[in-house]
């Protein structure tokens, strides 16, 4: 311990305990397992349409099959990606807005190896459920209980020592760390956890956990980015509320990857008549916080031009594209689950396509995009490119966005098997080789991100290095007007303040005049 607090580097944030060291490992970390959450995904999308691309890692005793790397890409994704992303953005949330300082930096910065530790062991159990008679995905759980139960406690007594009221993007956060553990001791407890209904509630239950996560994050970073502050409180209570109450639509629908995480056996889903009426009718009502989200946020980040053109929130546009998409997706899935729930089971192709989308369109966009607007008041630098940042957005969203074709590909061999055709169609191979190429838009895209942030934490300029003033009337950093605004936009920013000199952006040769604001 001694030799690691002399050593230079990174090592040096696990034991120093500085001010947002946690949050940035955690972020760090969790910007490094995009990669191979895409690399997995885009795999699994190749061997749809070529099932003998990987063929050659039999010789290591290796054979993965497309069903297998896209439950590894999307495990990936979910927890080592989007779950790192999401806790380390709480470290910084929680006590900047109840006005104090995170419970342990260190505890928090070490806990984030067993989660990863945890991310590797999911990785190898989506491929491998088990191992000499040991139930690899089990071990993944405890690991992660492990961590998460340390970082709730660090949530909770930084959430003691507040100084000031919390807003609920704060609270939505913690509720959603506790909902995970909670859900599934409230299965196991109720004995339903044996059963094909229980199982699929749980994976239901445990998908309201991020959920809540992301919208804290989402909230607050689309205040803070925007400089405009939150549109609604009461559309945050409806999404708070309504996220508890109802059952969320993401996620598998057949439970069994619920059984294989709790160590249990998967059993055949066959609900009542009851439930299938209650699990439709609380599915239903799950639109209601995904539609009072998705408002909220891209209310909150009207009137400003943060879509692509704010240099000083580079996650803005992930932000924004999560909020548009949820509710289209949202309605999509809750099809798909009802479908399944009244054991009509048409729409069964296309929810592992579906699911996907629902991952790379929403989830790791809204985790992502937090992240990056709040990174530099964690790290204390900013990204080191912009322009990157903005070409990894596009390059992730057209990616993406092939998911589409896979899509329309499933839908080509439903109507195939309907009219009982066995032969596939070749536009079917087609539109799989097409969406699997796209695909590969969003593993360059996440290369981009990630280099990006890691090379922002070191080499990025300072913040606040290029806003220090002088003098009333001399700033090295003046705000350029592109556009109208107004004065509390300008205060908003983090140069903004009452001797900011306002510059227009175009200069002609008339007659110099006041600028109006």
């Amino acid at each position: 311990m001694f030799m690691l607090e002399k050593a230079l580097g990174p090592p040096i944030d696990f034991v120093e305990g500085r001010n947002g060291a946690a949050s940035t490992t955690w972020i760090i970390q969790g910007a490094l397992w995009l990669i191979p959450a895409s690399i997995l995904t885009f795999c699994g999308l190749w061997l749809q349409h070529d099932p003998d691309a990987l063929h050659s890692l039999s010789s290591w005793g290796l054979s993965p099959s497309s069903s297998s790397l896209i439950l590894a890409g999307i495990l990936t994704a979910s927890y080592g990606s989007g779950g790192m992303l999401l806790n380390g953005a709480a470290m910084h949330i929680v006590p900047e807005l109840g006005g104090t300082k995170l419970a342990s930096e260190k505890n928090a910065s070490l806990m984030s190896l067993i989660w990863t530790l945890a991310v590797v062991v999911l990785i190898i159990g989506a491929n491998k459920p088990e191992i000499l008679g040991i139930k690899v995905l089990l071990i993944a759980t405890g690991l992660l209980l492990l961590s998460g139960l340390a970082v709730i406690v660090n949530m909770l007594l930084t959430a003691a020592s507040r100084s000031r009221k919390m807003p609920l993007p704060a609270w939505m956060m913690i509720i959603g760390m506790i909902a995970g553990p909670l859900s599934a001791v409230s299965v196991v407890i109720s004995g339903s956890l044996d059963t094909g209904t229980g199982q699929w509630l749980a994976t239901r239950l445990s998908a309201s956990s991020f959920s809540l996560m992301v919208a804290g994050a989402v909230l607050y970073a689309a205040s803070r980015g925007s400089g405009n502050p939150l549109w609604s409180r009461s559309l945050a209570a409806v999404t708070l509320a309504g996220t508890i109450l109802t059952i969320n639509s993401g996620g598998f629908f057949d439970g069994e990857v619920a059984a294989n995480f709790l160590g249990v056996d998967s059993a055949a889903f066959q609900p009542s008549r009851n439930e299938v009426i209650a699990g439709s009718f609380l599915l239903a009502l799950s639109l209601i916080p995904a539609i009072a989200l998705s408002a909220n946020v891209l209310a909150t980040m009207r009137g400003d031009d943060v879509f692509m053109e704010n240099p000083d929130s580079p996650g803005m546009p992930e932000i924004n594209l999560a909020a548009i998409m949820l509710v289209p997706l949202s309605i999509g899935a809750l099809f798909v689950h009802t479908d399944h729930l009244t054991g009509t089971n048409q729409f069964t192709e296309i929810q592992t396509t579906l699911l996907l989308m629902g991952v790379w369109l929403i989830f790791v966009p809204a985790s992502l995009g937090s992240t990056l607007c709040i990174f530099p008041e964690v790290s204390g630098r900013n990204v080191l490119s912009v322009n990157r940042s903005r070409w990894a957005f596009w390059l992730m969203t057209a990616g993406s966005f092939g998911l589409i074709f896979t899509m329309m590909s499933d839908f080509s061999e439903m109507s195939l098997a309907e009219v009982s055709v066995e032969e596939q169609a070749p536009i079917s191979n087609r539109l799989k080789v097409l969406g699997s190429i796209l695909f590969y838009g969003t593993v360059i895209g996440s290369i981009y991100h990630c280099l990006n942030m890691i090379s922002g934490s070191f080499r990025g300029s300072i913040v606040g290095d290029d806003s220090a003033s002088v003098s009333s009337t001399s700033i090295s950093s003046p705000f350029r007007l592109t556009k109208e605004t107004t004065v509390r936009k300008i205060l908003a920013q983090r140069e903004g303040k009452l001797d900011t000199v306002v510059i227009p952006e175009k200069t002609t040769e008339a007659p110099g005049s006041p600028t109006e604001l």
